[in-house]
């Protein structure tokens, strides 16, 4: 049975999030094996977005039905919510759906009181303000996205973005959001905790100095790779790599080669019947020990939980 995504939307709504939302929820890949999203555009009446004019499905009390809400973007973050949006969001949550916001759309959880306690962003722009108007939420202004599970926040546009696709992560696999991805022409996976600002991101010259390691590195997951090793053949010293990994990517050398093991541990568990010690040794991790306590620290589950949920069915 498909699950019910409903995108709560108003007058003063950002159409770039709200379109976003719909094109990762709206269509379903090619290879999906089973029941994608039903997408419900819940509003009052017609609403405006900028030049667009909108004619939602259902009436903000449908939110309540959903299994997921999606709140798009606030444009002006100096004005209050409309109370009905922001009661129909609370409601939602009381009745069990998981709510998500993008971009500034964080402003209507924090009105509905989802955030009080949590920790939260928004777009970088307007953390400072979101942190003042309400001091109870815990706002992390350095991050793409925040999970507290049913409460969901992200930073602005290409953020948005990763926001949905993890939430597809969540529901379907690692493989189906790399599916729909591709689809969309965006990359398959950024971690939450990245920073929203990068001084360099990695281009796609040859001439960057992460341009050819990337590769090179992704080609060799099954090997027990070092900072050092990776320096050697950036041709560089551990410090100057650290400081390009750091500004290209928000993290480490080790974490991201952590992160990539970790997602390769993923599709395989998903696309394969290796046993988990074929897996550990294929993803660099050594053994299956290691294998668990690294998935289950990054992805919250042990692998056979993960494998028994996400497990492609026979096409």
């Amino acid at each position: 049975m498909a699950t019910v995504v409903a995108l709560a939307v108003t007058d003063g709504m950002l159409h770039f999030e709200l379109s976003v939302a719909y094109e990762v929820f709206g269509g379903a890949p090619a290879s999906l094996p089973g029941p994608w999203y039903d997408v419900d555009i819940c509003g009052p009446n017609a609403v405006r977005f900028g030049r667009f004019r909108l004619e939602p499905d259902h009436g903000l009390d449908r939110l309540q039905h959903a299994d997921t809400v999606i709140v798009p973007g606030w444009a002006d973050v100096d004005e209050d919510p409309p109370d009905d949006l922001v009661d129909a969001v609370r409601a939602a949550h009381e009745a069990g759906a998981r709510v998500a916001s993008l971009c500034t759309g964080a402003f209507v959880l924090a009105a509905a009181g989802l955030l009080d306690g949590r920790r939260a962003t928004t777009h970088w722009a307007h953390t400072e303000a979101l942190a003042v108007r309400y001091p109870r939420v815990e706002v992390d202004p350095d991050v793409l996205y925040v999970d507290n599970g049913t409460v969901l926040t992200s930073a602005g546009k290409a953020a948005a973005m990763d926001l949905c696709l993890h939430l597809v992560r969540l529901d379907h696999g690692t493989s189906t959001a790399n599916a729909v991805a591709r689809r969309l022409v965006v990359p398959p996976h950024r971690a939450g905790g990245q920073a929203q600002f990068v001084t360099a991101p990695v281009p796609a010259q040859d001439d960057h100095p992460l341009a050819a390691l990337i590769p090179w590195i992704i080609e060799r997951l099954d090997q027990p790779l070092t900072v050092q090793d990776l320096a050697r053949e950036a041709r560089m010293s551990s410090r100057h790599l650290g400081r390009h990994f750091k500004a290209a990517t928000g993290t480490t050398p080790l974490q991201w080669l952590l992160t990539q093991r970790i997602r390769r541990a993923q599709e395989l568990l998903e696309r394969t019947d290796d046993s988990i010690d074929t897996i550990a040794t294929a993803t660099g991790m050594g053994t299956s020990t290691t294998l668990r306590r690294h998935f289950n620290r990054t992805v919250g589950v042990p692998p056979d939980t993960y494998r028994r949920t996400f497990r492609s069915r026979p096409r």
